[in-house]
């Protein structure tokens, strides 16, 4: 095992983490400057192992810390990791890393990083081979100097302590004190026997005057027994006397609180029955002002209904008025239309002749006119013409142009005929759609009439629907009211429960039934108390014997336990116990008694046959007695629990348990009582879901006939607003049918035109043609003159015939033109217009007074007369519905303030009750306070009589044992007669009263302590005869012990002064007293001169002590020039002598108790050049496991020296780590390492070997 690294931080120079590396198991070598921190790294080496820096002040552990520029450093640790491979520290592992943390409050120490005590650490250092005996093992500066001027004596104590002398001095120490403390026991015990002897001689003298006193004082006490046990007597009739009374007020007491119980319960029944009348009382209220409200809603609707109607009938008068008018002048426009109408019928078919004859005379007329002119063409042509080619020529252009001509009017026909069908076919669709319009105007009054009709049906269906949602919101919060009174209630009943368990519990259950109903877990059943029926004169036994077992919620299976208790824990939210179904297993109830007065507390419970093991489970062995006597027997004959039905218990160990119980704090009452308001609650909740879905469906219902209604309030608008529409679209068809109709006829006139030049164009080109194949003459043939002459005078009639004609028709259509027109734009219009009043219910036309009539509309801008009517008959219709609602709401209102009268009164009768069973609890009460009263006087006086009778017991028992006769001796003696002979006997005794009373007690006890002193005193001497031994035993073992080190220190030192010293010897001499007599042992024991063997074991101690305490001190002799020459003390030796002698003297201690690594600072300093390199060469031997051999030991005398020169076996390799200056020890260094210091901060680390020699020659050179 060796140092395998060190981690130094914080401590003394060595500011930052220092991690130095892996050390050599064997030799390593540390140099550097003075300051630079050798001696820290040495120091806090010892830090960690030694005792050094044990029981530190402030300033102590501050001066360890590192300071220094920066921040200041707070704590400081030292780790050591050692090589432990071959298992030197028995911790099962290669590696021991020991740390130790120190800061201004701290000090801790660390193994293998886990905390552990110096004492530990320590001792696992000791089991290790760190003697505490010899730490030579770190040698420090100065120490080596230390040993040089150490005195003789002083090696003698060095070896004492090498030799483990500490711990026998010690012991021995302890022992002398033990041995003092027993001598001064002894004294004492003697001093107390003589006074006891002393003592018992006096008690026996008194003895004799005790007896007489005794003989007196018996008869006294006989006496003072008399009149005692006849005061006893007394007081257990008085208290007798006081059982019975307190029997009989108990009775009475039981009776008035029987009756207050009786008066409670119809009080809470009075005050449940008061608290409904006053729920009845405020839901008429409600229901009052509700209907108050609705009242007076409906009033102001009503009278809000009434002006309007007012409105509507003034209105409906001014119509009236203007409807007459409207008529009369619709008879006169109607009057004005038929005459004009028959005129233009009649006028019409005249007109259409009129122009067919024109048109044929016309078309007559210019046939014959262009034959003519023909003729007349072809008669002048000659004097054009040269000759037949020139006009043939000329004829056939003409036909040529005559035909192009030809060609284009036959396509104008075209076109006009094909513009005459698409005139024709407008003017029908035009008539047909104006025909449409007038119809649908005709028709609307009945349509507005079906959609007015349509409308109050669809406003009934919607009152209908508002009344009934109306008197659904007044269901709704009265159920309201009531489910809030009924929650209020439960709450009160759930707080007065949870008042009856423990806040843990309460909060369990909440939790529970909150998760059943969120999570709908069907498991889940309830608490046993919920799950329970009981008639109330077994109540208070069920609810004694279920305990807290009345709030453990019944499972099916412990699954469903398991998962609700998983979401308590999850939610903290208390505790509770479960029963899972599956799990129960009912008690074996065959031995459990059924008798007339011993029934099965499970027959007297109801609940269903699923949860039967739970409640086998609790109440499976318990019967119920009607007397706690008859529960005791049932309950030791059966082995079961009995109760009474009062609720005093028996169980079948014998224990009773009873008293009063307050069942007004019944925990099942209350149970059934949030039960009760529970299951109020849940009823109230659901009618009022059920209300509410009601509500829903009247909402919908509701809302649909006010869309319905709005939908035809909608259509009816739209049928109002479509007129103005209407009219004005037919009246702008019927002025683009008369355009129509006039574009038609100048269609037709234009065709009429073009056939007329297509007949001229074709009798021009076969007149071309006829003229084209005749021969060329210079005049008209005789038929052609005979034509022209028959044509000019056809022309002229004809002309005739067309101007008389033209002129009949322009009359006709003069007149026809003005009757159209008159229709068309005056009466026509006019007609539409009163028509459209008509139906509109508005003032008369704004048209102008000269009868060709005025555009106005003059319709106003008011509803029309249908729907003014229907609108008149709506609000009638709602007049009606109000009135029948305000009727029934007064109705109502009158059998509200009926009920509410009738529920004041009962309401006032149930007080006064109340009232009267108030008086009588109070007068209940005061009886029971009185018979409480009377109660507490007698027990009190009880009390008084009881202490007298405990006091007379004490008195008896103070008299302490009585004859036997002092039962029987004064019975029939008078009092008096007993007192007067107690105060004789009283006199007598005075003459007594120096009699000592406890002589007998007193000889016993100082007997008995005589006795038990002399045993203890037995044991002293025993003890002090074992402790003369042990210290003998210890002087003994001291002495060999110093001897056997001795002789091991002074062969391994002349071994290993051979070795640095090869031309000389050394020795170690022992020095004694010449005066075999020490100081001490002059001293003496305190024991008595008579005891011998203790003389004589103190001696043999004393002898044995003065043969250690007869060495004097330890010297050094030496030579270093040859074995034979007269060696010197260490006194004559040169410095570096003395401390060559000083270095011997410690490896010969270490070989002696070899460690398994050394620490050596500068121990070379003072030494020659030859010696330090006997030095350096001598460890590098010891690291590597060479070692001295046995060392011949000459010299006489007193002097020491090996006396059988055996040599040693080859010790175990060794770690050294030293520091040094010179060069000696780096040249055998295994490894070397240099410690350097910059910025007051130490570093150290690995330098090679060069490096270092270079370092330690330029450190001595001068």
């Amino acid at each position: 095992m060796y140092i395998k690294q060190i981690i130094i931080q914080g401590f003394k120079s060595y500011k930052e983490q220092t991690v130095i590396e892996p050390f050599s198991p064997k030799h390593n070598v540390i140099v550097g400057r003075n300051g630079s921190g050798k001696s820290n790294f040495f120091a806090a080496i010892r830090f960690v192992l030694s005792d050094a820096y044990t029981q530190m002040g402030r300033e102590e552990r501050q001066a360890l810390l590192h300071e220094g520029s920066g921040s200041a450093v707070m704590s400081a640790y030292v780790e050591v990791i050692f090589d432990n491979r071959d298992e030197r520290f028995p911790t099962g592992r290669e590696e021991l890393i020991l740390r130790r943390t120190i800061g201004l409050k701290k000090d801790e120490y660390s193994l293998d990083r886990k905390n552990a005590t110096k004492a530990d650490v320590m001792n696992l250092l000791e089991s290790a081979g760190f003697s505490r005996a010899n730490p030579y093992y770190i040698v420090p500066q100065g120490r080596v100097t230390t040993l040089t001027n150490m005195k003789d004596h002083e090696r003698l104590t060095l070896l004492k302590e090498v030799a483990g002398t500490q711990v026998y001095e010690a012991r021995r120490l302890e022992s002398l004190k033990i041995m003092t403390e027993t001598d001064n026991k002894r004294a004492k015990i003697d001093e107390l026997l003589e006074y006891i002897r002393e003592r018992l001689t006096e008690l026996e003298e008194e003895k004799e005057e005790l007896r007489d006193y005794q003989d007196k004082d018996g008869e006294r006490r006989c006496l003072e027994y008399t009149i005692y046990h006849r005061e006893q007597v007394e007081i257990a009739a008085a208290l007798d006397a006081l059982d019975d009374q307190r029997q009989t007020g108990l009775e009475d007491g039981d009776g008035h609180r029987q009756r207050l119980a009786a008066a409670e319960r119809a009080m809470d029944a009075l005050e449940a029955d008061i608290a409904d009348r006053r729920r009845t009382l405020d839901l008429l209220k409600l229901d009052r002002g509700q209907l108050a409200d609705d009242r007076n809603e409906s009033v102001r609707a009503r009278a809000k209904l009434e002006l309007e109607l007012h409105t509507l009938r003034d209105g409906r008068r001014h119509a009236e008025q203007a409807a007459a008018e409207h008529a009369r002048e619709l008879a006169q426009v109607q009057a004005a239309i038929g005459p004009r109408q028959a005129e233009l019928d009649a006028l019409r078919p005249q007109f259409d002749r009129a122009q067919e004859r024109e048109a044929a005379v016309k078309r007559q007329r210019d046939e014959a006119e262009a034959e003519r002119q023909r003729l007349y063409a072809k008669q002048g042509r000659h004097a054009h013409f040269t000759s037949r080619r020139q006009r043939d020529h000329w004829l056939r252009q003409e036909i040529a142009a005559a035909h192009v001509a030809l060609t284009t009017r036959q396509a104008i026909r075209v076109q006009t005929a094909e513009d005459t069908a698409a005139q024709e076919t407008a003017i029908a669709a035009l008539t047909a759609e104006a025909a449409e319009l007038r119809q649908r105007l005709e028709g609307r009054a009945e349509r507005l009439q079906a959609m007015a009709a349509q409308v109050a049906q669809a406003q009934e269906e919607r009152d209908r629907r508002m009344d009934e949602r109306k008197e659904a919101w007044r269901a709704e919060a009265k159920l309201t009211a009531e489910h809030d009174r009924a929650q209020h209630e439960l709450d009160r009943a759930e707080r007065a429960l949870w008042q009856m368990m423990d806040r843990n519990t309460s909060r369990g259950i909440s939790a529970v039934q909150r998760i059943q109903r969120q999570q709908q877990l069907t498991g889940v059943y309830g608490t046993l108390a919920e799950l329970l029926t009981v008639p109330d004169r077994y109540r208070t036994a069920v609810e004694v014997t279920a305990g807290n077992s009345l709030f453990h919620f019944v499972v099916d299976s412990d699954e469903t336990a398991t998962r609700v208790m998983a979401i308590l824990q999850a939610e903290r939210s208390g505790r509770v116990t479960f029963m899972p179904l599956n799990r129960l297993r009912a008690r074996a109830s065959r031995n459990v008694p059924h008798t007339a007065d011993a029934v099965p507390m499970l027959d007297k419970i109801a609940f269903a046959a699923a949860y039967r093991p739970a409640f086998e489970h609790v109440f499976g062995m318990t019967v119920i007695c009607p007397n706690l006597p008859v529960a005791a027997q049932y309950a030791r004959s059966y082995g079961v629990s009995a109760i009474t039905p009062d609720g005093d218990r028996s169980d079948k160990k014998g224990a009773l348990t009873g008293g009063f119980y307050d069942a007004r704090r019944s925990r099942l009452e209350a149970v059934q009582t949030v039960l009760r308001w529970r299951a109020e609650c849940e009823a109230l909740q659901a009618r009022r879901d059920a209300l509410r879905r009601d509500l829903e469906r009247l909402d919908q219902q509701t809302t649909h006939a006010l869309g319905a209604v709005q939908r035809l309030e909608q259509q009816q608008q739209q049928l109002d607003d479509s007129y103005a529409p209407l009219r004005a679209d037919l009246r702008a068809r019927d002025t683009l049918l008369a355009r129509r109709q006039d574009e038609l006829e100048a269609q037709r006139r234009a065709a009429d035109g073009v056939n007329g030049s297509l007949r001229e164009i074709e009798a021009q080109i076969a007149a071309f043609e006829a003229e084209l194949g005749s021969p060329f003459q210079t005049s008209l043939t005789a038929p052609e003159e005979a034509q022209l002459a028959s044509l000019t005078a056809s022309v002229q009639a004809l002309r005739r015939q067309y101007a008389e004609l033209h002129t009949a028709r322009s009359e006709l259509e003069a007149r026809k033109a003005v009757l159209e027109l008159d229709l068309r734009e005056n009466l026509r219009p006019r007609l539409d217009q009163l028509r459209s009043q008509e139906l509109d219910g508005g003032g008369g036309g704004g048209g102008g007074g000269d009868g060709d009539g005025g555009d106005g509309d003059g319709g106003g801008a008011g509803t029309t007369a249908t729907a003014a009517a229907a609108v008149l008959q709506e609000k009638e219709r709602q007049l009606r519905r109000l009135t029948t609602t305000i009727d029934t709401a007064d109705a109502q209102l009158r059998e509200t303030e009926t009920g509410m009268a009738k529920a004041s009164e009962q309401l006032a009768d149930r007080l006064q009750q109340r009232e009267a069973h108030q008086k009588q609890q109070e007068e209940l009460a005061h009886s029971i306070a009185r018979d409480q009263k009377r109660m507490e006087r007698s027990m009190a006086k009880k009390a008084l009589l009881t202490a007298k009778a405990a006091e007379c017991s004490r008195q008896i028992r103070d008299l302490g044992v009585l004859p036997e006769e002092a039962f029987e001796k004064f019975e029939q003696t008078s009092s008096n007669t007993i007192v007067k002979r107690l105060h004789k006997v009283h006199d007598r005794l005075k003459k007594y009263g120096h009699v000592n009373k406890k002589a007998f007690e007193q000889y016993h006890a100082f007997t008995k302590q005589r006795e038990t002193l002399t045993k203890r005193r037995a044991e002293l001497d025993s003890s002090q005869h074992s402790i003369v031994d042990l210290i003998a035993i210890l002087d003994q073992r001291k002495a060999e012990a110093i001897e056997r080190t001795f002789k091991q220190v002074s062969r391994e030192f002349a071994n290993t002064f051979g070795r640095l010293v090869p031309a000389g010897r050394g020795r170690l001499v022992i020095q004694r007293r010449t005066d075999d007599t020490h100081p001490s042992s002059s001293t003496q024991t305190d024991a008595d001169a008579d005891d011998d063997d203790n003389e004589d074991a103190a001696a043999a101690a004393r002898k044995q002590q003065s043969v250690v305490e007869n060495y004097s001190g330890v010297g050094i002799s030496v030579s270093f020039n040859s074995h034979d020459d007269e060696q010197q003390r260490i006194q004559q030796l040169s410095g570096g002598q003395k401390s060559l002698c000083a270095l011997a003297l410690i490896l010969a201690i270490q070989q002696c108790d070899p460690a398994p690594f050394y620490l050596f600072d500068e121990i070379d300093a003072n030494l020659d050049a030859q010696y330090r390199t006997a030095v350096a060469n001598m460890l590098r031997s010891l690291s590597s496991g060479g070692g001295g051999g046995g060392g011949g030991g000459g010299g006489g005398g007193d002097g020491g020296g090996g006396e059988d020169g055996d040599g040693v076996g080859k010790p175990a390799p060794a770690q050294f780590i030293c520091t040094t200056f010179r060069p000696e020890m780096v040249l055998v260094a295994d490894q070397c390492y240099g410690v350097t210091y910059a910025n007051k901060t130490s570093r150290i680390e690995v330098v090679p070997r060069l490096e270092a020699l270079g370092f330690v020659e330029g450190q001595t050179r001068p």
